[in-house]
């Protein structure tokens, strides 16, 4: 505490004397005590933070398998997914066959709901999700080394075991994410009122992040380590994780619910309006958000883009997708998530308007890629501002002793209103003419030829001299007008959506309704169903949906 000494004269003797007494504020005394501690203790408080509950703590020896999950998660679909997008063409992969190696890799995904189930009815050696999250990482790392042991022996894989290979390694991928999911869930109920949703936000930025890293480095090590390097680091890793899987604290021997039970707790938990309401929000906004499915061949076939350039184009897309995770995490959280959804919904509007403006080739001096760049890139940090406010949601939807299966239902829901979408922007591309041919036909590398003194051969295209420069990119541009609009529309339903979770608490008091419990989980089995149709159709009928 200071004070001030302020004196007024009056023909030199001193009249009055007024004492000031300034206190310093509690941010001010609080930021002051910190200071004055030995740094070791201060470095301690920044690891293990005073205010929040030692089960919270993620960097705890009992919890730090919590976000190495997340970290792993994320560093394996880095891997993967830069991996996969051309081992199998290399190993000469028939465009069926590359649908099929797809649809086995995201098929144990459509299981999610499933897996939650049985981990949170059924102990596996006394636990509900440590021995699961074991068998998990275990079966991930196991294919790995075999795949890994199949390149060294025979130089190359073949297509059939390949897809079995990543059939598996999905299973068991899958598995270990829904565990590490649910113990979120579960921890996520445990936070102070004034750090709410850190936990996940904390969780999903290591994900993106490790996504972010290894994406790239599996494209550096492919053309020069070969395929096998890659996939020794994705079958080491996950044993990497396995002693910290040892080390988590979860009790022993818990009790749980009866299959009825659980089936009653979810009928309870869906039956309230705090759940259907939002989550019906959750299913229209994601089915609206429907893509321009002729985008990528028009940057291909029209603007050239090389092979490199679309890998930049994804390697920015997942940095700015962590960045808006980060951008949300610290910025973003204390918002309404009412307006978060309408903020980024309209920027995503603007967005569109530069891929019209981008067909127009009005780009303003700079470059069809780096104008292109800015484009696709920044609509993925939108979409990582708007993920985590959904995700925070559906833990605090979730009922005791049934996370697993409720956070994998609410989960499904959410993903199946995507694929949902993207079969609807498959079905939309049959309305204009926006096929190869067309978009090839628009390409600048076409303009000013003369198919008469055969000038005008465009090998990339491979189509016919004539057809040269008669293309059309109206189509192009009503296609994502259209897109655009659906998109946008989805602030029709807003209003949905609670804007804080307080107001999603308050849905709760005296709001059940039996149909709208029943509405919810009809939507909820047919989209599960049509994801594991869709999945199987994918395998056995490539191309079976209408894309070319």
């Amino acid at each position: 505490m200071g004070s001030e000494v302020e004196g007024h004269e009056d023909g030199g003797l001193l009249k009055t004397m007024e004492i000031k007494t300034t206190v310093p504020s509690g941010e001010a005394i609080k930021t002051s005590a910190q200071t004055n501690l030995p740094w070791s203790v201060r470095l301690n408080n920044y690891l293990y933070p005073p205010h929040i509950p030692p089960s919270v703590q993620l960097l705890r020896r009992e919890n730090i398998v919590i976000p190495a999950c997340y970290f792993l998660v994320g560093a394996l679909q880095g891997l993967s997914g830069a991996l996969m997008n051309v081992y199998p063409v290399d190993l000469g992969a028939t465009e069926a066959q590359q649908t099929t190696i797809v649809g086995l890799r995201g098929l144990p995904a459509s299981f999610k709901l499933i897996y939650g189930f049985i981990s949170d009815g059924n102990l596996l050696f006394g636990y509900r999700r440590k021995s699961y999250m074991f068998l998990g990482w275990g079966l991930a790392s196991l294919t790995m080394v075999l795949l890994f042991l199949n390149i060294k022996a025979n130089g190359k894989p073949s297509i059939d075991f390949l897809s079995i290979i990543y059939f598996l390694f999905g299973f068991g991928f899958w598995y270990a994410d829904v565990m590490a999911d649910s113990v979120v869930a579960e921890k996520a109920k445990l936070e102070p009122e004034g750090s709410r949703g850190s936990l996940q936000s904390t969780c999903y930025a290591l994900r993106f992040f490790a996504l972010m890293l290894f994406a790239p480095i599996s494209t550096a090590l492919y053309p020069t380590l070969g395929p096998a390097a890659i996939v020794f680091v994705m079958g080491a890793l996950p044993i990497c994780i396995m002693p910290l899987v040892y080390m988590f604290r979860e009790e022993f021997h818990p009790v749980v619910l009866t299959t009825k039970q659980q089936c009653n707790e979810i009928w309870n938990t869906v039956c309230s309006r705090a759940v259907w309401q939002p989550m019906g929000f959750v299913y229209i906004y994601n089915v609206l958000q429907v893509g321009n499915s002729a985008w990528k061949q028009y940057l291909v076939s029209t603007l050239g883009f090389t092979s490199v350039q679309l890998n930049s184009l994804l390697i920015a897309s997942y940095v700015l997708l962590y960045l808006g995770i980060m951008a949300y995490k610290y910025y973003f959280i204390k918002w309404s998530w009412r307006s978060v959804y309408v903020i980024t919904t309209v920027l995503n509007g603007f967005l569109s308007i530069l891929q019209i403006l981008l067909i127009k080739d009005i780009t303003f001096g700079l470059g069809a890629f780096w104008f292109s760049l800015g484009d696709d890139a920044f609509a993925e940090f939108i979409a990582g501002v708007q993920f985590l406010p959904t995700t925070i949601m559906m833990v605090h939807l979730c009922p005791s002793g049934s996370e697993g299966a409720s956070y994998a239902m609410f989960t499904t829901v959410h993903n199946a209103a995507l694929n949902l979408s993207s079969m609807i922007s498959t079905s939309l591309l049959s309305i204009w003419d926006v096929s190869k041919d067309a978009l090839v036909a628009s390409s600048p590398a076409c303009e000013g030829c003369t198919p008469e003194d055969g000038t005008c051969t465009f090998e990339k295209g491979g189509i016919t001299e004539d057809a040269c420069g008669a293309g059309d990119l109206s189509g192009m541009i009503k296609l994502t007008l259209l897109t655009t609009a659906l998109q946008i529309s989805g602030l029709l339903f807003v209003k949905l959506l609670p804007g804080t979770r307080e107001e999603l608490m308050a849905l709760n008091y005296g709001h059940m309704s039996k149909v709208g419990g029943f509405i919810f989980l009809t939507i909820t089995g047919i989209s599960l169903l049509y994801s594991i149709v869709a999945g199987i159709l994918n395998i056995v009928d490539p191309g079976w949906s209408g894309e070319s």
